[in-house]
């Protein structure tokens, strides 16, 4: 973690402290929190039992006094003109998750945004659902992305989102055998009509939740007018769009 944040006063209420305790590890990411629900659901240790190391958390929300929140994109962001100019002009922090086979073809576009504020992170080669498969499998799909992210940027991401948000034991071994230090998933989502819905908790955006945008829904309206709206939603609660990765 980057140095010189905060830390909250208040303390997790205590029917969320055991599935936390599971899933996370006692590391410098300590300051990432899990989704309750889905860490019990997928019950996944906060150590690999096999090798005796710390498996990364799985995180949709980070505990933080700041009035910040994160922005994440999958795929596809960039085929909207108007979108990119959005970060651009606003110089917009989002994080954009890539797959190779939908976002290779665009990565000169993505380059061209880093520079405004854009962080890229891994989405898998080929976007297939992780949950399941063997070690071998995921481990391709994850280092193999890692590999061309490297090749095309000259930078090696250490975020991950499993495609679909799917995961299991095995998604967190062959993630931190790929030099991955967190799974983000989201507490809202913006749904096609440009409103938010939340997987848990309170029905409003709290500093440090992670908002997931689909940029390919297909009855969504514009992507650019979407995040604009939410942009005014978050100003309107006193929030800021923050950096991902000066968090995690």
């Amino acid at each position: 973690m980057r140095r010189g944040r905060s830390r909250p006063a208040g303390t997790a209420p205590a029917a969320l402290l055991l599935p936390l305790i599971l899933l996370l590890p006692l590391t410098a990411c300590d300051r990432l929190t899990a989704p309750a629900e889905q860490a019990a659901a997928a019950g996944d240790p906060a150590q690999d039992a096999d090798r005796g190391r710390r498996l990364p958390p799985v995180v949709d929300h980070v505990r933080t006094d700041d009035p910040v929140v994160f922005l994440t994109y999958d795929d596809s962001a960039e085929r909207d003109p108007a979108f990119t100019g959005l970060i651009r002009e606003r110089r917009l922090p989002v994080t954009l998750f890539l797959t190779d086979t939908v976002a290779g073809p665009a990565y000169g576009d993505f380059a061209r945004l880093r520079p405004f504020g854009a962080s890229l992170q891994n989405h898998t080669l080929d976007h297939r659902s992780l949950r399941g498969l063997p070690y071998a499998g995921q481990r391709a799909e994850i280092c193999g992305q890692q590999t061309k992210l490297k090749s095309r940027f000259g930078v090696r991401a250490h975020l991950f989102r499993p495609p679909h948000g799917a995961y299991d034991t095995t998604t967190l071994r062959a993630a931190a055998d790929c030099g991955i230090t967190a799974l983000i998933l989201w507490r809202a989502t913006l749904d096609a009509a440009g409103d938010l819905t939340y997987t848990r908790g309170e029905p409003r955006l709290h500093p440090g939740d992670i908002i997931a945008v689909d940029p390919d829904h297909p009855t969504a309206t514009n992507l650019t007018t979407r995040t604009e709206r939410l942009l005014k939603t978050i100003e309107q609660q006193g929030l800021r769009v923050g950096n991902l990765e000066d968090y995690a």
